[in-house]
């Protein structure tokens, strides 16, 4: 059964935001709250189900750990003055 929904600009913006955030097509995320709304579970502004949180993001941190510790200061400055050793100086 197909039915026809006319939303307000605001609300279809709100929709769309939504349903990008839970990474879904905005069909089917509809179809999601409607489907909650009919069997009386109350839908939570993040799109889960009320008493079901979201699950944390991983963290970043010590991403790059593996590769062990970065350049100091003083090898940063090195790599500079090598770098840019002749630098807008005209070849003979």
């Amino acid at each position: 059964m197909n039915v026809t929904i006319d939303l307000s600009e605001l609300n279809a913006a709100a929709l769309e935001a939504q349903a990008r955030a839970a990474h879904m097509p905005k069909e089917s995320y509809l179809r999601e709250i409607v489907e909650r709304a009919l069997h009386g579970q109350p839908v939570a502004a993040h799109g889960q189900p009320e008493g079901h949180p979201l699950k944390p993001k991983k963290s970043a941190y010590g991403l790059l750990a593996k590769y062990g510790p970065g350049p100091t200061d003083a090898e940063i400055d090195e790599n500079r003055r090598e770098m840019f050793n002749g630098f807008g100086e005209l070849a003979p």
